[in-house]
């Protein structure tokens, strides 16, 4: 019988009289009942899976689980090294010491195109068949995220660049259909948030519980859609729970390792990744960006279907003009790539071969054969390849595969196998689609809205028209105008916030997207900048602050220099209006893009060297000071601004201008916000790294008789309790320090079931005498614990007897001594006689 799963990881619960608990049990119970209370079983290799992008180093993250790794430096990036920064005015090649350009890779495969998929009935019945359940879109989503081989992909002046991560977003057609509560607003993007904490918790954890259907299968889905700050505080939190009670693992983590590779970012911790990049993914479609609009849609029909033609034709209709169209600004008229699924081992290849050159003469050269056999594969078989894992899936996607797992009693990995012909036959399709159609595509039509559309604008005449819309207000049109601020000539919809998808600026926010997506980043900064005067002079507030918040974006990732005036005068200026009109210019605030506006920022800036290391700080302080993150987000951001203020290095022997010692207190902050939040061993992660830019030696720290004591019973490791052997600066920031480094000791016995654990604080409360009280009292009754004796009359094992107070037994004879002995025996009696 398997123990049962806890669908919430907890500390162990211990009786509130503790006295009772020191008198060892009369009937000790079996070890499967013991694990049983365990949170997170190490034994579920399918729990185990999910929470593996956490559990290890930054930098050496395994393929597995929710978190691909990417290579360090991608080649012939800009930020490998070789280059050179001075001041922030060179390029970004040269990056600070110990840091990495993980966070901009992630950037660059956050906004990428995204393919709706559609296939019929009997496609999607086969692949159920196979182990499938989310069908077609299930199958292609792992294999889209990253594009086999090299894409070359050509600028705006036809120079062709190569890149060997990019990738494409599969996704569903009804992903993008929320039903809104007013014109042009999604409900979904709204997060009530006060200073410091979030509010509306149980409204975001009923909504992420919500699910969709899909087309054809009629089952329950999770919500694919991101935008949610709530379910991502909670997935982290998971993570962070995971990662804590099971830290004590024999195998070297983040959590355990003390030494971090020489290539790993050591400033940033796997959760802030998780964090963003569950930020990033799910990018929800809404009126004022397009990256979350298809560039093209897979309508896929199976050979089995008497008459594939008329199926295809049908699917377009209902995607076109039918119950599956997309909302009003989004363009319609993008890309269908037409797929013919193959069974192969009970279909006819003749007669698919025959049906696909029927397909190409209908449609076009957008077509493609894919060959899949039917039979579900099993782990044990010779040619089977586990399915990989999405990387980019939702918070709260993700969160309800976790919930799904843990209530479950098979403990056994759910994920399906393929064959290794289907999972060759699917990269094949991917890279043929991607290559051959998406990309060339797109490239056509940004050559054509940059030759007719962006050119305009940028002549002398486009500078007039801009002139007159900004001026056309005062004039006797006005009168009538529905909104006295926006003209008549505007083309913007003030009532639905939104703009036609012909209408001028919306192809030119199109191109400046699709530049950004085909990592143009010259041109998509010269559209956006271009954006900005004319959202500002339509009031259109969140388009407008889309625009800046792209602007400031692209001028960050493009690989020319950026000097200090540039970044103060134009990049700040853009991350503080783009923030402030998501948030304050707005009848209904969007916090999640402010949010992703200032995270994705400092990141960027961060990455330019010490010049820009106290603007990335200001813009991780600013996260916090505008209340847009719970405990999680709050406790992760106070880490950045640390790391920030790490990487500013001083000039000459005495490093004038250096900022470790800011550093060092939010390092230290972000200490005390893990203890408040109950996350000891983060808490004390951020202590180590405190404690060297103060000037302390980490190793040269003893520790302490508590910290021994409560290794050895192996409960804890030496690093729990630390006395500083050389001192702070000042005398109370010594006793803070230990103060803090007891209140994690603490912790970490609660979380370990040893010691005081009773009705206690709240979180969030930090009561270090109460929090020192229970941990040394906790430790003498710990230790009792060991010198306890238990009743043998009334002990269930009743064939057991004690040796203590019994007689003595007699004398064995074992005959007479040696001459030798007694002779020894002998002289000793004659020197004691004095």
């Amino acid at each position: 019988m398997n123990p049962l799963q806890d669908a919430t990881p907890r500390p162990p619960k211990y009786p509130a009289d503790l006295d009772a608990s020191m008198i060892l049990p009369k009937q000790r119970a079996s070890p499967a009942s013991s694990l049983a209370s365990l949170p997170y079983r190490r034994s579920n290799p399918s729990l185990q899976k999910l929470f593996q992008s956490t559990a290890s180093i930054s930098g050496s993250r395994p393929s597995s689980g929710t978190a691909t790794p990417t290579p360090s430096t991608v080649p012939g990036s800009v930020f490998s090294p070789g280059g050179s920064t001075q001041n922030g005015t060179g390029t970004p090649g040269g990056l600070p010491p110990g840091v990495t350009d993980e966070h901009r890779n992630l950037i660059q495969r956050a906004f990428v195109p995204h393919v709706a998929v559609l296939a019929d009935e009997a496609t999607e019945e086969m692949l159920r068949g196979k182990g499938l359940e989310g069908g077609l879109l299930q199958l292609l989503r792992p294999f889209g995220e990253l594009v086999p081989g090299k894409v070359t992909i050509r600028d705006s002046v036809g120079a062709g660049r190569s890149h060997e991560d990019f990738g494409i977003r599969f996704v569903g057609v009804r992903d993008g259909l929320v039903p809104p509560t007013a014109p042009g607003r999604n409900p979904e993007l709204r997060v009530e948030t006060a200073p410091g904490q979030l509010q509306g918790r149980a409204q975001s954890q009923a909504r992420g519980q919500s699910q969709v259907r899909g087309l054809s299968s009629g089952i329950p889905r999770p919500q694919r859609t991101g935008g949610h700050v709530p379910q991502i505080e909670e997935l982290v939190d998971r993570h962070l729970q995971y990662s804590e009670f099971n830290s004590h693992d024999m195998v070297p983590d983040y959590m355990n390792h003390k030494e971090e590779p020489a290539q790993s970012d050591v400033s940033s911790s796997p959760f802030h990744t998780l964090y963003l990049r569950r930020l990033l993914s799910g990018l929800p479609v809404v009126s004022h960006e397009t990256f979350a609009h298809p560039v093209a849609c897979v309508i896929a029909v199976s050979s089995r279907h008497p008459n594939p033609t008329e199926e295809i034709r049908k699917l377009y209709s209902l995607q076109h003009d039918g119950e599956l169209r997309m909302p009003q600004f989004v363009e319609n008229d993008y890309l269908r790539y037409y797929v013919l699924v193959h069974d192969e081992e009970t279909g006819d290849i003749a007669h698919s071969n025959q049906t696909f050159e029927s397909m190409k003469r209908h449609f076009g050269f957008h077509c493609h054969l894919l060959r899949l056999k039917s039979q579900q594969c099993i782990p044990s078989d010779d040619d089977s390849v586990r399915l990989p894992t999405c990387e980019w899936m939702s918070a709260t996607e993700e969160l309800a595969e976790i919930q799904k797992r843990e209530t479950s009693d098979d403990i056994t990995d759910p994920t399906p196998y393929l064959p290794d012909s289907d999972i060759t036959a699917i990269r094949t399709f991917v890279r043929e689609l991607v290559v051959q159609s998406v990309v060339p595509n797109m490239e056509r039509k940004t050559a054509l809205w940059n030759e007719q559309v962006l050119a305009r604008r940028r002549g002398l005449s486009g500078r007039f028209m801009s002139l007159s819309k900004r001026w056309t207000p005062f004039g006797s049109s006005s009168r009538n105008s529905s909104s006295p601020a926006v003209g008549s000539s505007s083309n913007y919809d003030s009532l639905g916030e939104f703009y036609t998808p012909s209408a001028p600026e919306a192809v030119m926010r199109k191109l400046a997207d699709y530049s950004f997506m085909l990592r143009d980043f010259k041109l998509a900064l010269s559209t956006y900048d271009i954006l900005r005067t004319d959202f500002n002079n339509d009031k259109a507030w969140r388009h407008y602050a889309g625009a800046a918040e792209m602007a400031a974006i692209s001028a960050l990732l493009a690989p020319g220099p950026l000097s200090s005036k540039s970044r103060t005068e134009n990049v700040d200026s853009w991350i503080e209006a783009a923030a402030y009109s998501y948030t304050d210019r707005q009848l209904k605030p969007t916090p999640y893009f402010a949010l992703r506006t200032l995270a994705l920022g400092l990141e960027l800036l961060r990455l330019r060297g010490s010049s820009a290391a106290d603007d990335a700080a200001r813009w991780a302080a600013r996260i916090l000071e505008m209340g847009i993150v719970g405990p999680v987000g709050h406790a992760l951001f106070t880490e950045r601004v640390s790391s920030c203020y790490a990487i500013r290095t001083g000039v000459g022997a005495l490093a004038l201008g250096s900022r470790r010692r800011k550093a060092a207190f939010w390092a230290v902050l972000a200490a005390e916000n893990w203890v408040r939040k109950g996350n000891a061993v983060q808490s004390e992660r951020c202590l180590d790294s405190a404690l060297p830019l103060y000037g302390v030696n980490v190793e040269s720290v003893v520790p302490t008789a508590t910290a021994t004591t409560s290794a050895s019973m192996g409960m804890a490791t030496m690093s729990m309790g630390k006395s500083l052997t050389a001192t702070l600066p000042f005398p109370q920031m010594q006793a803070f320090i230990d103060e803090l480094r007891q209140a994690i000791l603490s912790l970490r016995l609660q979380n370990r079931g040893i010691g005081f654990h009773g009705d206690g604080d709240e979180e969030g409360e930090f009561d270090t005498e109460t929090i020192n009280a229970g941990s040394e009292k906790g430790l003498e009754r710990s230790l009792l614990v060991e010198e306890a004796t238990e009743t043998l009359d009334k002990s269930p094992r009743s064939h057991r007897k004690s040796l203590i107070g019994a007689s003595a037994p007699q004398p064995i004879d074992v005959g007479p001594r040696s001459p030798m002995l007694e002779r020894g025996e002998a002289l000793k009696m004659d020197d004691r006689f004095e």
